[in-house]
């Protein structure tokens, strides 16, 4: 009796189906993760000071979505890539009410760079890590810099790649909270 109940049903197709169901169930997941750090970081990128806190300081911002992108590219680089760093840039445009595609293109080329040298990065100390950083935020500083210059609404000051600093300085900490997060969630 019980023999013909498992002929009848095909145990390997349900067998198949929970698995490729766990599979997506897992991958959605991650998805929920990676998203909720980009809204992290775009609410951190979006809050305005007090206006008691003079003009200067607010350079000593770091560059929080820089960071949760190139993060991701570094870790998970078949998930999170171009697309993703043109969709959180369009995002951030309209966020921020800066030019249609401003962060798009940077963030794009950010990716870009993590991407091509993403095994290396991984390799690397943290500390190491952190001088890459300042690169690649300083990269993303000259990038936003040179097209509001080109549509002419650059503000130059000493205080513009300040964030570039303030970002590499930063970016132990949010580099071992999103291993953490990645870790403690299995996000793969």
């Amino acid at each position: 009796m019980y023999y013909s109940f498992l002929q009848k049903t095909n145990w390997r197709a349900a067998i198949k189906r929970s698995v490729m169901d766990m599979v997506v169930n897992a991958r959605m997941n991650g998805l929920w993760i990676i998203g909720l750090t980009f809204f992290a970081a775009m609410s951190l990128a979006v809050v305005s000071l007090p206006a008691s806190i003079s003009l200067e300081l607010g350079y000593l911002r770091p560059e929080w979505v820089t960071l949760v992108l190139v993060y991701w590219v570094i870790a998970l680089p078949n998930r999170v890539g171009i697309v993703v760093a043109w969709t959180v840039g369009l995002v951030m445009d309209v966020l921020l009410g800066s030019l249609l595609g401003q962060h798009a293109i940077a963030y794009m080329i950010v990716a870009y760079v993590a991407y091509t040298r993403y095994q290396r990065l991984r390799m690397f100390a943290i500390w190491q890590q952190s001088l890459v950083i300042f690169a690649i935020v300083g990269l993303n500083q000259l990038i936003n810099f040179w097209i509001e210059s080109i549509a002419g609404i650059a503000d130059w000051t000493m205080w513009y790649f300040l964030p570039s600093v303030i970002s590499a300085l930063v970016w132990p900490w949010v580099f071992l909270l999103l291993r953490f997060m990645r870790r403690s969630f299995n996000v793969t």
